[in-house]
């Protein structure tokens, strides 16, 4: 089970250290001299002969958002106890280096004999980038009177939402900062975490997190959830995230959030031994999809487009469906339409014996209430809430990209 975030660093003690000075020394010269992105050489070369791949840091935008999430997952939630807004840039800054390093690989930097080494090793000598994706976002409380940026909150941003059915433990809701880190192997999203965690002690402390992964496609399409179904079918198109997931210019917004894209995380248990003993007609009735294809039920293939104008009373595929209640495909539903980028998990037994697995549910938009929102209302007592459980999650604004090796996370907003 996740645990509870333990009691927050305590300031330093007179004659001690700093916080901030802690914050920049810790495993210093990781990033700075090791594939930090700037000219790493035969270190880079050395990262790249490991066979792994890696996702591009720099850009506009968040690279890792839009990508299929690979094989291992982590998600993670943080509390920011930086003093002051100064303590939060240092933050973002080292969260940046750590980002910056990881997803590119190199060796990490050697800090003598009697130092604690700069890289906790799991991975080798020489850190692979691994495929390696990193995604960062702010939760409304951030935006309190702690550091002075209620006025720059974006619009949107507020705490999750209960809804009907949901059942939040608040120790595994909210966070003033999300953390999503994919690749394709356990080790690699664990040893990241290790490694930004560490950086960032007595600036932030970690609040929740759950590990994840995408099963293969299987045969083909879209992978599948652990109620057997594939998840994810009905995306947006690429040609289509400017006006369904990046959030731009008009949008109301402030101007340091663009190129960011609102984020939600949703933790739901699914109670799949109850689930196992359903009939498949029943299962597919309140999908209104096919198991086996992942094809509409009035369809042959997984990306045919469901006919609902041709079964108006739900004859075919039911008035009640998953699929029917959440994109009804009318003209006026369009725009809350969401990029879904959901992975499973599994955390063992409950107390009780029972397995406790399930999804976490993370999707991309450019307005909460207009589109994730507005698809929850329409689920609410859809049929599927007797088999699942929400217990945790938050809203997030996944942050702008950062655009260069002089550039870090959150900087237009902390400027």
């Amino acid at each position: 089970m996740t645990a509870k975030p333990t009691k927050p660093a305590q300031p330093a003690k007179p004659g001690e250290s700093s916080r901030r000075t802690f914050l920049r020394r810790t495993v210093v010269g990781a990033g700075l001299t090791a594939a930090a992105g700037v000219g790493v050489g035969s270190v880079a070369a050395s990262a790249a002969d490991t066979g792994a791949g890696s996702v591009a840091f720099h850009g506009d935008r968040q690279a890792a958002i839009v990508r299929q999430p690979p094989a291992q997952s982590v998600v993670a939630s943080f509390d920011v106890v930086a003093d002051n807004k100064a303590e939060l840039t240092d933050l973002f800054k080292e969260i940046t280096d750590r980002a910056r390093f990881l997803t590119t690989g190199g060796a990490p930097a050697a800090l003598g004999i009697t130092a604690p080494p700069a890289d906790s090793g799991v991975l080798g000598p020489v850190v692979p980038a691994g495929n390696l994706g990193v995604v960062l976002g702010v939760g409304s409380s951030l935006f309190d009177d702690r550091y002075g940026l209620a006025a720059l909150k974006p619009k949107k941003l507020k705490p999750m939402t209960m809804f009907p059915n949901d059942d939040l433990d608040a120790a595994q809701c909210h966070g003033d900062l999300s953390l999503v880190l994919s690749a394709d192997n356990t080790d690699t999203v664990l040893h990241a975490l290790r490694d930004i965690t560490r950086a960032t002690r007595g600036g932030m402390q970690l609040r929740w997190k759950i590990n994840g992964f995408a099963s293969q496609p299987r045969p083909s399409g879209t992978p599948r959830n652990l109620m057997g179904f594939k998840d994810g079918t009905s995306n947006p198109t690429d040609a289509e995230y400017d006006k369904l997931v990046w959030l731009g210019g008009g949008s109301g917004e402030p101007a340091w959030t663009k190129g960011g894209t609102y984020q939600v995380v949703r933790l739901i248990r699914m109670l799949v031994e109850f689930w196992d003993r359903v009939s498949l007609t029943e299962q597919e009735n309140m999908f209104g999809r096919r198991r086996d294809t992942g094809a509409p039920l009035d369809g042959a293939d997984e990306q045919d487009v469901p006919k609902y104008a041709d079964d108006p009373v739900g004859t075919v595929i039911p008035l009640t469906s998953h699929i029917r209640k959440a994109n009804p495909r009318k003209p006026e539903t369009d725009s809350s339409r969401i990029l879904r980028r959901a992975v499973n998990y599994d955390r063992g037994v409950d107390t009780n014996g029972n397995l406790d697995m399930g999804l976490i549910f993370t999707c991309y938009q450019q307005d909460l209430e207009r589109q994730f929102e507005a698809v929850q209302k329409r689920l609410v007592d859809e049929p599927l809430v007797d088999y699942i459980s929400p217990f945790g999650g938050g809203y997030f604004l996944a942050l702008p990209g950062v655009t260069g090796p002089d550039d870090h996370y959150g900087r237009a907003l902390l400027a």
